[in-house]
């Protein structure tokens, strides 16, 4: 019996240019430059998590963003989601 369960997923989608936090979608800007100010801005806010507004959610939203297009950030998200998945599939 096949399962209807839609797995979660958290990252870039590479066919509509998105952020997928689990069922939510944000849209990337075109323009790389602009992308790569959004996720160092959310970055430096997150490192800034202690004040009130600013969290440190910031930080892997970030990272998210910059993915996008640096390969080494990209490698280091992989290997925290393969990390986290092993983790929290072993319990």
């Amino acid at each position: 019996m096949a399962s209807t369960e839609k797995k979660t997923y958290f990252g870039v989608d590479r066919r509509t240019q998105e952020i997928v936090l689990g069922k939510f979608r944000f849209r990337l800007p075109q323009s790389r430059m602009f992308r790569v100010l959004i996720g160092c801005a959310l970055i430096l806010g997150g490192l800034l998590g202690f004040l009130p507004v600013l969290g440190f959610w910031m930080v892997p939203l970030g990272l998210i963003v910059l993915s996008q297009d640096f390969a080494v950030v990209r490698r280091l998200r992989r290997r925290i989601a393969v990390w986290w998945a092993r983790k929290w599939n072993t319990s």
